[in-house]
């Protein structure tokens, strides 16, 4: 082809000089062959692979960015909730799993017996409050108490209920201190001691009502007990904080431990020994000059 024709490149007729005949600029720089024809655009399509190349290892980076952020951010909420769990266990021991502990151990009757209020006297004083059947709070000694002595009877409360016959009654403990549970004490609003006063003492006296006695320790009355939901509390309080704890420290173990001593070696790996930067040919070449 000689160098005044034209040469159609992807639709458009490219005239002598790189220009089409439209007027357009064209590509300048087409190679020919030997032979006259026009190089084809090679080169852009190199130019057009190193770019979209570069756009994959930003790509690549950006997300391996992202995921060294999440996981930042996810190791410090799991940091967090170890911590929180080890301080809620600690909270717990002593409201939750060392009264429902005691309530186990003392095995309670599971169905409510007849109870029947002898004596209620309101005293303040802490010598005179040596014990309490109710107390608002559970780590300070109270300078006012209630205390509340009852009779109780084997019978069932809801078998009495049927007849509500007293002579049918017949007391297997006397004048034996009434608690309002395990522990004598509580928080409101669950425990409210002038509410418990108002519903078991005062006018109340002699008016049976149900409550729990102790077969290991039959001198200890309760008025609320449920068998059910002690074991319930005792286990959520033993299972959730260990387990988040557990799952916490495993997974940030796991990260920081095993992960990063297989990117240590992986990491070490990289580097040539002494024996790899040893050239063989000059091995060979001090064995010729022997």
């Amino acid at each position: 082809m000689d160098s005044d024709e034209s040469t159609i490149i992807m639709g458009a007729e490219v005239g002598p000089g790189g220009r089409s005949r439209e007027g357009s600029l064209m590509l300048g720089g087409l190679g020919r062959s030997p032979s006259g024809s026009a190089h084809t655009l090679g080169s852009l399509g190199g130019l057009g692979g190193g770019g979209l190349g570069g756009s994959g290892v930003q790509f690549m980076g950006g997300m391996a960015s992202l995921v060294e952020r999440a996981k930042f951010y996810t190791s410090l909420c799991l940091g967090t909730t170890a911590i929180l769990s080890v301080f809620a266990f600690l909270f717990l021991i002593p409201f939750v799993v060392d009264p429902a502990i005691s309530s186990i151990l003392a095995n309670y009757e599971r169905e409510a017996v007849t109870c029947v209020a002898t004596d209620h006297v309101y005293t303040e004083g802490l010598t005179n409050c040596s014990w309490a059947s109710c107390r608002e709070g559970c780590t300070t000694a109270t300078p006012r108490c209630h205390q509340i002595r009852v009779n109780y009877s084997h019978v069932p409360y809801h078998t009495w209920a049927l007849t509500q016959d007293r002579a049918s009654l017949q007391w297997a403990v006397t004048e034996t201190r009434f608690l309002v549970n395990t522990e004598g004490c509580g928080y409101p609003p669950r425990v409210n001691c002038s509410e418990f006063a108002k519903q078991y003492g005062y006018s109340r006296l002699g008016v049976p009502f149900p409550c729990y006695y102790s077969r290991a320790y039959p001198q200890i009355v309760v008025a609320r007990y449920s068998w059910e939901e002690t074991l319930r509390h005792l286990l959520l309080s033993l299972i959730v904080p260990n387990v988040l704890f557990g799952v916490s420290v495993g997974v940030l173990c796991y990260w920081y431990c095993c992960q990063g001593s297989q990117d240590t070696v992986s990491y070490v790996e990289k580097f040539s020994t002494k024996d790899d930067d040893e050239d063989p040919d000059e091995d060979f070449d001090e064995e010729e000059e022997y």
